[in-house]
This record gives structure tokens, C-alpha cells and sequence, in this order.
């Protein structure tokens, strides 16, 4: 009897950790990733027909995409590792959230902490992402080829719309499996 419970219960939390990867990060990725894709390619276009625009142009936004692209790879990798490694992470997410202002208790317990190999590296590697995609941005921006608005909103389109692209694979595989 206790190994049908606690079946029952991982299966629950792989659950909620899929409702709260839907939720919280499918959900907003795709709209901050059409938010920054459509305001990125207006500041091209608008580039293209009041300013310059060459070839200089196109492999610098080309180029900003993909280190965007590849920086939200690399996020949905690691994000995708905790969801199958430690799914209890998401899920504690998933039933913080859903609490209305009222159930919640004053203090809530500590969750349990997540411990993997390469744990203390995580926020340095964020770190460097972000200060990755700002730095491309101010290149993109000062060598002059390019319009700053789209150097700064287009690594960003790349960054969520790859999260987008990966996680969508990850969780429709899910689905299948379960059906």
C-alpha cells in the first residue's frame, strides 16, 4: 500500500511541476518573446527605411538573435534537468502560487533546498548570461551598424522564444507518454 501512495504523490508533483512550467514559464515566454520579436524587427525595419541598413546590419541582428537563442537553450537545459531530476522544485512553485493571499500562512516553511552537483555555479552562470546578452546588446549598438532599440530587444526575442521552442518539445513528449 505505501508504494501506490507514493507513486501517486511523484505523480502529482511531476504534475504540478508541469502545470507550473506551463503556467509561469511557457505562458509568458511566448508572449515576452512576440512583445520583443515584433518591437525588435520595427526597429529594424524602421532601420531599414529612415537609416542605413547592409549586411553589417543583418549579421549583427542575426547574431543577436542566436546568443540570445543560445542563452535561453541553456536556461530551458538546466530548467529541464530540475524538472527531471528534482520535479518537487516546480511543484513547491506551483503550490506557492496557486495559494490565495488569505490561505497562505504568515510563515511559510522553508522548501527543501536543492542540492545537485555544480549548484553553487548556477547564479554566477545567470550572471554571466545576463551581462552576456546586455554586453552583445551595447556592441550591437556602438560598432553603429545598428539601431540600438533592436540591439537591445532582440537578443531578448531570441532568449524567450527559444525557452519557448524547447520546453514546447519537452512537454508535448510529455503528454504522449502519458497517453
Amino acid at each position: 500500500m505505501p508504494k501506490i501512495i507514493t507513486a501517486r504523490r511523484l505523480e502529482g508533483e511531476a504534475d504540478k511541476a508541469r502545470a507550473y512550467v506551463k503556467t509561469y514559464i511557457l505562458f509568458p515566454s511566448g508572449l515576452l518573446g512576440l512583445m520583443f520579436m515584433v518591437s525588435g524587427m520595427g526597429s529594424v525595419g524602421y532601420q531599414f527605411f529612415v537609416e542605413t541598413y547592409s549586411w553589417h546590419t543583418f549579421l549583427e541582428s542575426t547574431g543577436l538573435l542566436f546568443i540570445g537563442g543560445l542563452l535561453g537553450w541553456t536556461q530551458t537545459r538546466y530548467h529541464r534537468f530540475l524538472l527531471r531530476e528534482h520535479p518537487e522544485h516546480f511543484a513547491n512553485q506551483m503550490k506557492r502560487f496557486v495559494r490565495t493571499k488569505r490561505s497562505r500562512p504568515k510563515r511559510e516553511g522553508p522548501s527543501a533546498p536543492l542540492t545537485h552537483r555544480g549548484r553553487a555555479l548556477v547564479p554566477w552562470a545567470y550572471l554571466a548570461g545576463g551581462l552576456l546578452l546586455l554586453g552583445a546588446s551595447a556592441l550591437g549598438a556602438m560598432l553603429g551598424h545598428m539601431y540600438y532599440v533592436a540591439a537591445f530587444l532582440l537578443p531578448w526575442a531570441g532568449f524567450f522564444w527559444a525557452k519557448l521552442f524547447f520546453w514546447r518539445t519537452v512537454l508535448r513528449g510529455a503528454q504522449s507518454a502519458r497517453r
